[in-house]
């Protein structure tokens, strides 16, 4: 029994196809899988290089990863080493191997987004299932020789953060558009929608960068918030804190309306406790509402119609903990964007626009 089953998972590994990914293999259209309304990745794998500490010298290699990565049984490493998941300078070891500093080991390995956590000289091989987002296009508004401008859709990072690298901004519009490469100008929340200016060379970005730190652009927002906003101005001061590994400020443009108890109208986070949740229906309609597919856009940006993909879509590795689903383990699959959405930029002698969502037009 035992062996038959080893025999199984050696035709698996056999004919299992491996995509390696480095930036060296940037997104393509054939990356992407639609199902449910909703833009999935097929997994890939993804090579990580760190540095190797004195003390992991003299460990057996299955030892050294069962100590210093507890996210996996040691029967797993075992396994791994065995049939050369786990390899030493390249090659396969017994499970009995000494491992000496300096060496480089490679573990190939069919995981969720999340980096690990390193401190040695080896490459890691991640095969990432990362969280999906709305299947919405990201169409193009203004496109010049240094300068490209998009509208963001909601739920989807501007730049690779955290789980996401294809599902991205910058990702979607090298697959799909071949645009590369493209420095983000201004930050804009995962979940917010609209304007995002992105230069299209590093000296364009320099120029931008410093006329925002020179406090010399304007930015326009607008939200569907609770309550009759005040029409005189309003000034909030609070500081902001973006994290770059998540993708998203820790303090933002949603916690001013909070504080002037105006919070968006659909952000559950900020909303107080008198304020009901959204039924299914709202939700719905929230999703309709942010879809660019909804709004004006020019006529040669027109969003395509994405159907869903067949369910044999990418191969099933067999030591992976998150096949045969597509998504990682953890991802509930309900979020949603937020009725907050960039309308302008400006600065010195340039303004860049973006259409409003169909929540943000008075009837």
């Amino acid at each position: 029994m035992k062996r038959k089953r080893e025999e199984k998972e050696a035709a698996a590994e056999k004919k299992m196809e491996i995509v390696w990914q480095t930036p060296a293999n940037p997104p393509e259209k054939h990356d992407y899988i639609f199902r449910d309304g909703r833009r999935h990745v097929r997994p890939y794998y993804f090579e990580f290089i760190s540095h190797v500490k004195n003390r992991w010298a003299g460990k057996t290699i299955v030892d050294l990863f069962a100590e210093e990565f507890k996210g996996r049984p040691y029967d797993y490493y075992v396994g791994a080493v065995k049939c050369g998941r786990i390899q030493v300078d390249g090659e396969m070891v017994p499970v009995s191997y000494i491992v000496k500093s300096s060496q480089k080991i490679s573990h190939f390995v069919h995981r969720c987004g999340l980096l690990p956590w390193l401190i040695a000289r080896f490459t890691w091989i991640d095969c990432r299932h990362e969280p999906p987002v709305m299947a919405w296009d990201v169409p193009i508004l203004d496109k010049e020789d240094d300068v490209v401008t998009v509208w963001k859709p909601a739920t989807v990072p501007v730049h690779p953060c955290g789980q996401y690298r294809k599902n991205t901004v910058v990702g979607v519009l090298q697959a799909e558009h071949g645009l590369a490469p493209l420095f983000p100008v201004h930050r804009l929340d995962r979940l917010v929608s609209g304007l995002l200016i992105l230069a299209r060379n590093a000296t364009r970005a320099d120029l931008f960068r410093q006329e925002i730190e020179a406090g010399k652009v304007q930015k326009q927002y607008v939200a569907k918030v609770v309550g009759v906003f005040p029409e005189d101005e309003q000034i909030v001061d609070v500081n902001v804190n973006y994290n770059a590994r998540e993708g998203r400020s820790t303090v933002e443009i949603r916690v001013h309306l909070q504080y002037t108890g105006h919070p968006i109208a659909n952000d559950i986070l900020y909303l107080s406790e008198n304020v009901t949740n959204r039924s299914s229906e709202g939700v719905n309609a929230d999703r309709a509402a942010h879809s660019p597919n909804n709004c004006l856009v020019p006529e040669n940006n027109s969003s395509d119609k994405y159907e869903d993909s067949t369910e044999e879509d990418f191969d099933i590795d067999p030591m992976c903990t998150n096949c045969p689903n597509l998504v990682p383990k953890g991802y509930d699959g309900h979020e949603e964007g937020l009725w907050l959405h960039c309308v302008q930029y400006s600065g010195s002698g340039w303004v860049y626009k973006c259409p409003y969502p169909d929540w943000a037009v008075l009837t």
